[in-house]
């Protein structure tokens, strides 16, 4: 059996750091905002994976079924020696990917990235245990801003599944993809997973449940602040909203303060007002048009190969190739 083995390109320290530098920049920006990607320490993470199994959460048992349903076409194509996962969490939906690609092409080596390092950690040990033939290489970086960190070597797939390509503004997302070309060598692919545009009446209610799960998640960041950097806020005195933006075609979580309140960053020295009602966005979701993603995908010089999309066309899973 191969050993599984993890580089680290980002420390508790870096976290800080970048937890600090987002932190203050949103509070004191007009509108404020936060980034995502504080949702998740282990509270959050168990809040997303409650939300996952929601009647009204419909993107990722889509995303799977559609995934078991064309994997073995994905494998066919892309004759990958290499998987690069990015955001790999633990690595779930991934171990239908190295099945198809192991017993339908060359497959040797998968390389799980993420922010985590015990998620890494334990994602990275048990695919070892499963696929005893696999070389297993994890990184822990941040993926919009280490692609560099990632090793090269052998005929390589990029895989960015769940939808999380939608928390990027359009500039974001330029900037991300052509960062992917230029980490990959021409010929070599991209699998890219994202949620279609669809009637809002279906997508709302995945960001807004009926049973407050969503509501509580989004509040969780507040409770992030809190234990991170000091801060005081009252979670319970926001109110979760999530909006449909027509023109953009994104969902937009924000937060809402039902009262005028200060809260003190301590960590920070930072004092930042709310006034009663005004909002913190804290997620956005773009929901895209298959067009559109081909279009963004050629302007960083990507030829699209496929895109399969499930019977209600509401996802779609795209394998583009590096020109």
């Amino acid at each position: 059996m191969n050993a599984a083995t993890v580089e680290v390109h980002l420390t508790d320290e870096d976290l800080t750091t970048a937890l600090r530098e987002d932190v203050r920049s949103g509070l004191t920006s007009e509108p404020k905002s936060l980034p995502p990607k504080y949702f998740y320490d282990a509270r959050g993470s168990e809040l997303f994976e409650r939300i996952t199994e929601l009647a009204e959460y419909y993107p990722t048992r889509t995303e799977r079924a559609l995934l078991e349903r064309v994997v073995g076409e994905i494998a066919g194509i892309a004759q990958a020696e290499v998987l690069v996962e990015l955001g790999a969490g633990s690595a779930a939906k991934t171990r239908l990917l190295l099945e198809a690609l192991i017993s339908g092409g060359p497959l040797k080596t998968y390389v799980p990235q993420d922010v985590s390092v015990t998620a890494l950690n334990a994602a990275a040990e048990q695919v070892a245990v499963e696929f005893p033939g696999l070389a297993v290489h994890g990184v822990v970086s941040d993926f919009t801003a280490t692609l560099d960190n990632l090793p090269r070597g052998g005929r390589r797939m990029i895989a960015f599944l769940g939808g999380t390509i939608g928390n990027l503004v359009p500039s974001e997302r330029a900037d991300f993809l052509a960062g992917i070309h230029e980490v990959l060598e021409p010929g070599e692919q991209l699998l890219l997973g994202a949620g279609l545009v669809i009637d809002p009446a279906v997508l709302v209610p995945a960001y807004d449940d009926a049973s407050g799960v969503t509501a509580e998640f989004n509040r969780n960041v507040l409770h992030v602040l809190n234990l991170r950097l000091n801060a005081n806020f009252e979670p319970e005195k926001f109110r979760h909203v999530a909006l449909w933006d027509a023109e953009r075609e994104w969902i937009e979580m924000r937060l809402e303060a039902t009262e005028a309140m200060r809260v003190t960053v301590a960590d920070l020295d930072l004092t930042v007002d709310f006034a009663a009602g005004e909002q913190l966005r804290t997620e956005i979701s773009a929901k895209f048009r298959r067009a559109g993603l081909e279009s963004e995908l050629a302007a960083a010089g990507f030829a699209t190969e496929r895109m399969w999309t499930d019977p209600d066309e509401r996802f779609v899973l795209v394998l583009a190739e590096r020109r």
